[in-house]
Order: C-alpha cells, then sequence, then structure tokens
C-alpha cells in the first residue's frame, strides 16, 4: 500500500524550526542548502513527540524507524525521541505543551483537533471512509488537506500528516451489543469532542471523554461499562481483562494526526527539507502495514485470553447515526471536503 506524498515544504520548515528551537544542545547554524552536523556544529537538535500508547504500537514503530533515519541521513544534525505511554500527558494536555512550545511535536486523534477548527468534523465522522485504503488516500493529500491542516496554524498547531488510526469499535464489561438499544445505559469513553459525545448518544449509550490512561481503572471500577477503539488498543492496553465483550459496530475510521508547533525561528536547508519529507512519508506507508499485520495478532490474542467478537446489525447503527453526519456538515468548507473524500473513493 502507498500513501500519497504530501508533507508542504512549511509543515517542514515549521519542524525543524520548533527542533532548532526546543534543543538541548547549543545553537550552532547551519549553512543554507548543507545537510548534517558540519564541523565544529552543535551536537543533533532533539525533538520529542508525544504518544499515549505503547511502544508496541505501529505508529510509535514508524515514528523511531523514521528518527532513526532522519538522524541517519543529516549526520546526526536532528534526534527525534517518541516518548510513548502518554509520559507526556495525555493527548488533551499535549497539544496545550505544543501550543506552549514546551515540546515541539505531538501525536493526537482526530476529533480532539475539532475543539481548534469544527472544519476536522469530516474526517471524523461515521462512515466517512470506505477502507484503510481511502482513507490514506485521502488524508495526505494536499489538494484536498493542505487549507484544513494549516487553519489552525495561527493557534499555534500545525498538522504535518494523517496516520492510520484503526477501526473503532465498541466493548465493555457487561454483554455482547448487537443493536443501539443494547448500549442503553451504559456509559462509553469516547475521545474528548462534543461530535464523538453526540455519537455516542445516537448509538444508545452515554459518551464519556476520558484520558485513555484512566479508562481501564475506570471500567474495572464500574465508574465506565466500556469504551470504543480498535482491536489492537484494545488488546494492547489489556482492557479484553476487564471488558470483554468486543462488537464490530466499525462506527469510525479516524485519523491521528502529527502535529507540531508552527513557529519558525531558523529555515531548514532544502536538502533537509526533503530529508524529512521523505521519510515523513515512508512513515505513513510502514505505519499502515503494521497496523493490519498487529490487528490480526492483537485479535487472536485476545480471543485467547476469553474476550468475545460479535457482528452488530449494522444498518440498525447506520440508520442511528446518519443524523450525524447532515447536522455537521454545515458550511462550504465542510461540505467541499467531503465532497472530495467521496469522490476519492
Amino acid at each position: 500500500m502507498r500513501r500519497s506524498r504530501t508533507v508542504s515544504m512549511t509543515a517542514l520548515i515549521g519542524v525543524t524550526a520548533l527542533a532548532l528551537a526546543a534543543c538541548s544542545a547549543g545553537t550552532g547554524k547551519t549553512t543554507s542548502g548543507s545537510s548534517g552536523a558540519a564541523k565544529g556544529q552543535a551536537a543533533a537538535k532533539v525533538m520529542k513527540i508525544a504518544f499515549n500508547q505503547p511502544n508496541t504500537h505501529p505508529q510509535f514503530i514508524a515514528l523511531k524507524a523514521m528518527g532513526e533515519r532522519i538522524k541517519a541521513r543529516t549526520n546526526n544534525a536532528y534526534d527525534v525521541k517518541v516518548f510513548p505511554n502518554e509520559t507526556l500527558g495525555a493527548q488533551k494536555d499535549t497539544i496545550e505543551l505544543v501550543q506552549a512550545g514546551t515540546i515541539p511535536m505531538a501525536m493526537v486523534a482526530g476529533p480532539l483537533l475539532e475543539n481548534f477548527n469544527p472544519d476536522f468534523v469530516v474526517f471524523n465522522l461515521p462512515g466517512v471512509f470506505a477502507s484503510q485504503e481511502h482513507q490514506a488516500k485521502v488524508v495526505n493529500d494536499p489538494a484536498i488537506v493542505s487549507g484544513l491542516y494549516s487553519s489552525i496554524d495561527s493557534k499555534n498547531i500545525h498538522v504535518l500528516g494523517a496516520f492510520f488510526g484503526g477501526v473503532r469499535n465498541v466493548y465493555n464489561s457487561k454483554k455482547p451489543i448487537n443493536t443501539p438499544a443494547d448500549l442503553h445505559g451504559m456509559k462509553i469513553r469516547v475521545i474528548e469532542s462534543d461530535t464523538n459525545i453526540a455519537m455516542m448518544k445516537l448509538m444508545g449509550g452515554t459518551g464519556t471523554p476520558m484520558g485513555q490512561g484512566d479508562v481501564y481503572t475506570a471500567i474495572q471500577s464500574g465508574v465506565l461499562d466500556g469504551a470504543e477503539n480498535n482491536e489492537l488498543i484494545y488488546q494492547n492496553l489489556k482492557h479484553d481483562e476487564i471488558a470483554p465483550f468486543y462488537s464490530y459496530t466499525r462506527h469510525l475510521m479516524i485519523p491521528d494526526y502529527l502535529i507540531i508547533n508552527p513557529a519558525v525561528l531558523k529555515a531548514m536547508p532544502a536538502n533537509d527539507q526533503k530529508i524529512f519529507q521523505e521519510e515523513l512519508s515512508k512513515a505513513f506507508d510502514q505505519e499502515g502495514v503494521e497496523f493490519a499485520a498487529q490487528v490480526k495478532t492483537a485479535t487472536t490474542t485476545a480471543k485467547a485470553a476469553g474476550a468475545k467478537f460479535n457482528e452488530v446489525d449494522s444498518k440498525a447503527f447506520a440508520a442511528a447515526l446518519a443524523p450525524l453526519t447532515k447536522s455537521k456538515l454545515t458550511n462550504d468548507v465542510t461540505r467541499g471536503l467531503y465532497a472530495k473524500v467521496q469522490a476519492a473513493k
């Protein structure tokens, strides 16, 4: 599977500019048109990426490999470090840290960016993407996303690109879910956004926003009845231990965004811009392939541990969720984006 090569030069300059600003080493200057750590230049510029999943996650693997390639290709000029397991904070908090310039970059779930520009809702709607391949074709195509991804630069957030975040389904501690009626009275963890809360209400449950790191204990203690996520997160975070009923609602296929503070203090040499562009594009490809492989393994492991997977009445859920799409496409921008996504199928 190949993804569109779409990282803009502006974004890439932003990556390195902030890396230069946030580096832990000195402030050695890089001459334009050259790449790597020249003689007498400061040590590698450290670029931290906040990440909320384990270091076994496909996104972590792809980002780590990207960083190693960049470091090698730039002769140790840049050192990309990925911090897993919410080490630097929950996603909502890391967005604020990126805005403040405390950390350069973070991986965040798509719905969180609706809080800064509601137009991001288009990629977070139920059924908007027909497949993983369809999503990959859209979310890094500059003809579709360049305006959206730069629309929150004024809020100190720039989207560098989008990674596959899996297909989200509902799981809980009580029973299999077959229809929206089965979710009645259940408190289900969702990503913090008005759209996701409204979505879960239409699905029959009560959407409860919460950081990923708190979900296990909340389900275990009865504060939550369940959550919604892909098979990989479900098994990796051991949620199969306390919520053994996994139901294939397939309600969302939202992207995860790599964001950065767009502050530009210093331009990157042209050759380094090219290197960053090439390596981030490779990371998109690697992550997509790795994700599909890991989902198969995670599902097998969860079943062996006692988790029960079931299909649902997909037509009933589609009918329940249909009003959400109509209610969210409220302006020319969102309607235009949605039309482009559907045309790319």
